[in-house]
């Protein structure tokens, strides 16, 4: 059985089929995958190779680690299992605070002040109160 490889410090614009070729030359790629953000689809700069053999693993990891690609230095190195997450207490990635029902954390919980001011969601109230009846603080005049 072949070994996993983690290539790391991968440009952005590369994808698996660009992955597997500069791979190919080593032996068979059994599989190659470049990780995505999952909201931008944008690559994360990290990969995995999957090469036939041991041998054929070993020697890409040779050649290839330190080698450039797209104007970057390229990691290559034996994958490591990964590691074991806690569970998340929230489903969807949601707020670790108390939520005020909404699926967000309210105005003044946990006594956090942003020195920015107050945020966008906060905001349409502030026009009603001014006059403005669609809501926005801005008058389009």
């Amino acid at each position: 059985m072949g070994m996993k490889l983690y290539v790391g410090d991968l440009p952005y614009g590369v994808r698996d089929h660009d992955l597997q070729q500069s791979f190919t030359q080593f032996g068979n790629v059994v599989s190659a995958k470049v990780m995505m953000e999952r909201d931008t689809g944008r690559s994360k700069g990290f990969g995995f190779v999957e090469m036939g053999s041991d041998s054929e693993a070993q020697t890409a990891i040779q050649r290839m680690n330190g080698q450039p690609l797209g104007g970057r230095s390229l990691v290559v190195n034996e994958a490591r299992p990964m590691e074991a997450r806690a569970p998340r207490t929230q489903p969807y990635g949601g707020s670790l605070s108390p939520s005020n029902g909404n699926g967000h954390a309210g105005r003044n919980e946990g006594n956090f002040r942003s020195p920015y001011g107050i945020g966008p969601r906060n905001r349409s109230s502030q026009g009603n109160e001014q006059g403005n009846p669609d809501g926005n603080r801005f008058r389009n005049s």
